[in-house]
Order: C-alpha cells, then sequence, then structure tokens
C-alpha cells in the first residue's frame, strides 16, 4: 500500500488586484468551499515537494499570461451583473450542501464507488482477492487508505470492535499487489501495440503540435511510475497564453477508442465508480486531498423550466419527446443562439434587457410546451441572458455539489496532462443528464470559439463569462479566506477553457476503464454460473480454451462471422488477420449491397439488400455483443483478432445507426 501522504495543496501566490467594480469582501465571504486545504508554510511546502517530486515545478508561477491575467474583467462584470439581478441570496439549510462529518466522508465514498459491502461482516459477499484483481496497485492503495480512515474513525466515534483493513485485503503493501496485476488491464488494449506507460518526451509541446495522450495505462500509474523513477513531467508547467493551448492527440490502441455512448447503458453505469477510485488514487500519487461536498435534498414544488432538477425536467420533457436527453428548453436556446446569435459582437458577454428577460422567462414558463412560443422575438443577448440563468438556477451545480470543490482544485495540478487526466475523471463522474447537457453547452462554446473574427470572444473571453455561471452556484460566490478569489476565479476560467478546447478527449472513456468494465463483467458472469454446480466443468474448459488461444495465436479462427441485424439469411464472412479491421467489415459489407455482388443469392436476401443499398456507409456501425461486454459500438480502427482476443466469446452485429 503506498504510503500515507500529508494532504498538502499548492497554491499560486499571484496578487490580488483590485476591482472596483463590486464589493470584494462580500465575495471573498463566500469562497471559502472551494478553497480545498489552507496554504501550507515553507516548511510543510518543502517537505511535500521532497515526499512528492511530481509536484516539484513551483506552481507559484501565474498559470496565466500576463495578458489574460489582467483580462479577469469578463468575469467580474458578470459576477456584477449577477448581483444587480437581485440574484444573489444568502445561504439557507433548506436542503443546501454542506461537509461530512468524521469518517462520513469515507463512507460515502465507499457507497460511491459500490464498496460499502466491505464495512461489515454480514455485508461482505465478495472475495477480497477477486476485488483485488479488478483494481491496479494504486487503485488498492486508495481503497485501502480510505478503508483505514473509516475504521480509525468509527473506533473513535463507538470504541466498538470495526473490521480492520487488514481483515478485508489482507495484510496489503505496494510490493504485496504485484506489478503484474497493476498491469494487466493495458494486456488487453495494448497487447500487440505495446504503447508503455506514458512517459515525458521532452519539453511540453507548444502551440501548433500535437502530444500523444495515453489512455491505456490508469492514469494514477502514469504518475506513480514517474515517482518511482524520481521524474518529473518535463518543460512548462503553465498554461500556455491566450489560443495558444496545446494539443493532445488519443493514443489509439489496437481496440481503438470508446466514446461516451459507445458502451451499453448497463455497462456505462459502472464507470462512475471505477473513475472515481482512479481519480483518488491519482489525487493520492500526486499528494492532493480530494474533498466532496455533502449533497443537500431538494424537492421541486412545482414544473418549471427554470430552477427544476435535470431529472425532473427529463421526465416531463421525456412525455413529449421519450428520446430527449438534454432538456428541451435548452436545446431551443441554443438553437436559437446558433442561428442569429454566433456572429453577434461580444455574445454571451453583452447582457440583455433585464425586464425583457424577465418577460420572457415569464412568457416560456406559459407557453413552452403548448407550443405557443416564438423564439423569432427573441432578441440574441436576451437568449445568452436565459442560458446563463438557466445553468445558474439549477437547483444544484450543474458540476454537482459533491464535485464542484475537486473542479476547482483541478487548476493546482502543476502539470497540464494530469490536469487533464484529473479532469477526465471528473467528467466520467458526473451523473448522465449533468454531462449531457454539459456536452450541449460546450459544444456550443466551442462554435462561439470559431466565430471569434465576427463576435469577437476568444477562447478565454468566453471561459471567463461562463465560469461564474457554472462555479457560483445561483450567483453565490464560494467562501475562501481573505484575498484568493482572484486566484480561485482564475482558475474557474482556466477549467471551462480546458473543458471547450479539449471536450473531444474529455468524452473518451479511457482504454483501461473499458478494460476493467470488461473484467467487472466476466467475475460477474463466473460467480453467478457458479451457483450450478454442472458449470463447473463448463467453466474449466473455458478457461483452458483461452489460455491456449493466448499461449498459441494460431488458435483463432481464420475467419470471422459478422452478424447481420437486418433479416440477411447468412452471416458475413471476414478474413481474420492480424492487419483485419473494422473499418474493412463495414466495406465489405457496403460493397455487398451493391447490384451484382458475389453473396447475394436472390429471394428475400436479395430483396433486403435493395432496401439498404441507398444507406450510407457511415450509416451501418459494427457492435460487438455479449461475453464480458454487454454491447459496445466498435471504433472503425479497431483491429478484429485483438477484439476477439479481448473477448473470445462475444458476437459481432452490423447494425443501423441509431441517429
Amino acid at each position: 500500500m503506498l504510503p500515507s501522504t500529508s494532504m498538502e495543496r499548492l497554491l499560486l501566490a499571484t496578487p490580488a488586484l483590485p476591482c472596483p467594480r463590486i464589493p470584494r469582501a462580500r465575495i471573498a465571504r463566500y469562497w471559502e468551499d472551494l478553497d480545498c486545504s489552507s496554504s501550507p508554510s515553507s516548511g510543510q511546502r518543502n517537505g511535500l515537494l521532497q515526499k512528492h517530486p511530481l509536484l516539484a515545478h513551483p506552481a507559484e508561477c501565474s498559470q496565466l499570461s500576463s495578458t489574460e491575467s489582467l483580462s479577469m474583467d469578463g468575469f467580474w462584470m458578470e459576477v456584477e451583473r449577477i448581483q444587480q439581478k437581485h440574484e444573489l441570496k444568502e445561504e439557507d439549510g433548506n436542503g443546501g450542501e454542506g461537509r461530512f462529518s468524521e469518517g462520513e466522508a469515507e463512507s460515502q465514498w465507499l457507497q460511491d464507488t459500490g464498496l460499502a459491502d466491505l464495512l461489515d461482516d454480514r455485508g461482505l459477499k465478495r472475495d477480497p482477492q477477486e476485488l483485488l484483481s479488478t483494481l491496479t496497485q494504486t487503485q488498492v492503495a486508495a481503497v485501502c487508505r480510505r478503508l483505514n480512515i473509516y475504521v480509525c474513525s468509527a473506533r473513535r466515534r463507538h470504541k466498538a470492535p470495526v473490521r480492520d483493513v487488514r481483515d478485508i485485503f489482507g495484510v496489503v503493501s505496494s510490493e504485496a499487489v504485484s506489478s503484474e496485476n497493476s498491469l494487466k488491464w493495458t494486456q488487453l488494449s495494448s497487447r500487440a501495440s505495446k504503447v508503455p506507460l506514458a512517459e515525458p518526451e521532452g519539453p511540453q509541446v507548444q502551440a501548433g503540435r500535437e502530444e500523444a495522450f495515453y489512455m491505456d495505462s490508469a492514469y494514477s500509474e502514469q504518475a506513480a511510475l514517474l515517482l518511482r523513477r524520481g521524474r518529473t513531467p518535463l518543460g512548462d508547467t503553465c498554461v500556455c497564453g491566450q489560443g495558444s493551448l496545446p494539443k493532445f492527440r488519443i493514443s489509439k490502441g489496437r481496440l481503438g477508442l470508446t466514446r461516451i455512448g459507445d458502451l451499453s447503458l448497463q455497462d456505462m453505469k459502472k464507470i462512475p465508480a471505477l473513475a472515481l477510485i482512479e481519480l483518488t488514487a491519482l489525487c493520492d500519487v500526486l499528494g492532493l486531498e480530494l474533498k466532496r461536498n455533502k449533497a443537500g435534498k431538494r424537492r421541486p414544488t412545482e414544473i418549471r423550466l427554470f430552477g427544476m432538477p435535470l431529472d425532473a425536467l427529463l421526465e416531463a420533457d421525456r412525455k413529449a419527446l421519450p428520446s430527449a436527453q438534454v432538456p428541451l428548453v435548452l436545446q431551443a436556446l441554443l438553437t436559437c443562439l446558433e442561428k442569429r446569435g454566433l456572429d453577434t459582437e461580444g455574445i454571451l458577454r453583452v447582457p440583455g434587457s433585464q425586464a425583457r428577460v424577465k418577460g420572457l422567462e415569464q412568457k416560456l414558463e406559459r407557453e413552452f410546451y403548448s407550443g405557443l412560443f416564438s423564439w423569432e422575438e427573441v432578441h440574441h443577448h436576451d437568449a445568452s441572458d436565459l442560458l446563463k440563468r438557466f445553468i445558474r438556477e439549477l437547483p444544484a451545480p450543474l458540476l454537482t455539489a459533491e464535485y464542484l470543490p475537486a473542479f476547482a482544485v483541478v487548476p493546482n495540478i502543476p502539470d497540464l496532462k494530469q490536469r487533464l487526466q484529473a479532469l477526465h475523471l471528473l467528467i466520467l463522474i458526473l451523473p448522465e443528464p449533468n454531462r449531457n447537457v454539459l456536452k450541449a453547452l460546450l459544444e456550443f462554446l466551442r462554435k462561439v470559439v470559431a466565430r471569434e473574427k465576427s463576435n469577437k470572444m476568444s477562447l478565454w473571453n468566453v471561459s471567463t463569462v461562463m465560469a461564474p455561471n457554472l462555479f457560483l452556484h445561483r450567483g453565490r460566490p464560494p467562501k475562501l479566506s481573505k484575498g484568493k478569489e482572484k486566484q480561485l476565479a482564475e482558475g474557474a476560467a482556466e477549467v471551462v477553457q480546458m473543458m471547450v478546447q479539449y471536450q473531444d478527449l474529455l468524452w473518451t472513456v479511457a482504454s483501461f476503464l473499458v478494460a476493467q468494465v470488461r473484467k467487472l463483467n466476466d467475475s460477474s458472469t463466473r460467480r453467478s454460473q457458479l451457483c450450478d454446480g454442472g458449470l463447473k466443468t463448463w467453466l474449466r474448459r473455458t478457461h483452458a480454451d483461452r489460455e491456449q488461444m493466448w499461449a498459441d495465436p494460431e488458435a483463432a479462427p481464420k475467419v470471422a462471422k459478422i452478424q447481420v441485424a437486418w433479416s440477411i439469411k447468412d452471416p458475413l464472412e471476414v478474413p481474420l488477420t492480424p492487419s483485419t479491421k473494422v473499418v474493412h467489415v463495414l466495406r465489405q459489407f457496403t460493397e455487398h449491397l451493391q447490384p451484382g455482388s458475389q453473396g447475394q443469392k436472390g429471394g428475400k436476401d436479395e430483396d433486403h439488400c435493395l432496401a439498404l443499398r441507398p444507406m450510407r456507409s457511415a450509416a451501418i456501425l459494427l457492435y460487438e455483443v455479449g461475453g464480458n461486454i454487454r454491447e459496445h459500438r466498435l471504433d472503425p480502427d479497431a483491429y478484429l483478432l485483438d477484439l476477439y482476443r479481448a473477448n473470445p466469446h462475444g458476437e459481432w452485429v452490423l447494425k443501423q445507426s441509431p441517429t
């Protein structure tokens, strides 16, 4: 188990510039909740850097260029406008967020990660060794640390016998969990490509160049490897100036990439818990504290468009449109702005008329679902105010009350790539409705930035304007100690900037998480089947066959049979070679649909082929179904032989794209 670390954070020692527009003392009164730790003394800080060479690059250097540091006016003007609209409310105790008591945070963490069964003897239903086999070395250390903290706090509170962490995991140390276990998840996704754990490749890339971003191995393992070797990420740890963020290219393994939405709902539900364990492990390695708030429970008093929980709003929307994933009113606002507001100078920054906006909100509440509301009459600046008000007035923050402090601490990670890794895991942890709304918002913001020449809204301008609406829930600036409001305001704007710039990367499911889902499914299937004693022989044979397949690559079939979701009698046969990709299957199937192609045998098959000919090849997708995955939409660049080795008991099925 990794040694316990003192939970210190690196602070950006940026002098606070006064802002004459608003009463800064009132702002400073609220920021404490996002200030995840107090400023360490110089002695504490030096000790922290000695323990964690990864943090050796000082974060005192401003992460923003001097131009950007002076251009925070958009942020403070947005806060001032929120105050002027009388939206700034004092905290009340009715369902608000709070802090966890001693041991409560660890107990909630274990529940959120699906490990609540480890808390007592009666609830323990799984083999500890089986659980260990699904986690990497750093993840096991993170779980053990939380269990140990919970046990110690429970003993202090109750003075009663509580299960020791060693009773669950045995004597666990970093040596006990072998490096083979910590790397086992990368074998499925990188066995053929031999992609190593991410190594520093020299100075951090400058604008215009691309750097590889590895997802085949756990981020905490990448950081731990650098720590064990006593190395730090090379190059400047600060974000570059305006418009010069570096570019990252996701390194594709042999199994291709998996986007959010490519996995079935059942498999996707396993991702947040795994991502939370990994995020905790990454923060432990970096020496950062992952603090969470306790979410308050709010019950909607009436069905409204503004100020409603996303779940309740989507439930009402699905009565009109069953497939709705994003609230209909938000879709309508974004469509209105995209049609007539993208080229408007100062869009999002220039406020609308307060009187008109208030009237439009009331009119929307009355007429939106009846279809009587006319968007042609809405001024684009009023629409942008409505958009920001919708986000700001959600009963719980869009980034969630639990993880808003975690989003705020991301800028304190010195290395940009590790900041992205933490932000990536936070996106995966978000509830599905929040993640879908955030994705729709970020896609719109990217379109605004793309029209910068006409609307004069750069990426940084957009980020500073939108940050208060995402981080100052209901217009309430969070509390922090005096003089740090500018530092955290810049950090909030930087997080928004990163989410807009790197949204394609952030909406990818890391390969190591997909591999863990496969293992969990495989373990779950075997455990349920073992209830039938007659299946034990079958499982032994299956295991032997799989070992033989890995030992002898020639044991894999020479031809892959692809099932077709439509009523075509015979499966499509594709040569299964090391170079066969999913895109080759799609191309062969498209050629199969052409007139006079071989394989059309007349009758019903020919009729179905005729019906499918107008379909573009892009509208046909290949899915992996069954085995150790429920359903997985495959990347066109994935290699079939590697997919077979990762899931020999699954099937491949051609389906029409749902869109």
